[in-house]
C-alpha cells in the first residue's frame, strides 16, 4: 500500500505541474514580468479552459488523497 501511494504521489505531481503549466495566464503574477501580461482576453472562459480546471482539481485531489495516506500509514507504522 505503501508503494502505490507513493507512485500515486510522484505521477500526481508530474500531472499537477504539467496542467499547472497548460494553464494560460490571467495576469498580475510572474509571467507578467516577462512580457505575458500584454494579452487580454476578449473572450471569457472557453470549454477547453474549464475541462483542464477541471483536471487539474481532480489531480490536485488525488495529490491530496496520497499525501494523507501517506502520512497515516507513516504514523500508524510507528
Amino acid at each position: 500500500m505503501t508503494l502505490f501511494l507513493q507512485i500515486m504521489l510522484l505521477v500526481t505531481s508530474v500531472l499537477l505541474v504539467l496542467l499547472v503549466l497548460l494553464h494560460r495566464a490571467k495576469g498580475g503574477g510572474l509571467s507578467s514580468l516577462f512580457g505575458g501580461g500584454m494579452q487580454s482576453s476578449l473572450a471569457g472562459s472557453s470549454v477547453a479552459e474549464k475541462n483542464l480546471d477541471r483536471m487539474t482539481f481532480f489531480v490536485i485531489a488525488l495529490w491530496v488523497i496520497s499525501i494523507i495516506g501517506s502520512g497515516l500509514l507513516v504514523s500508524l507504522s510507528s
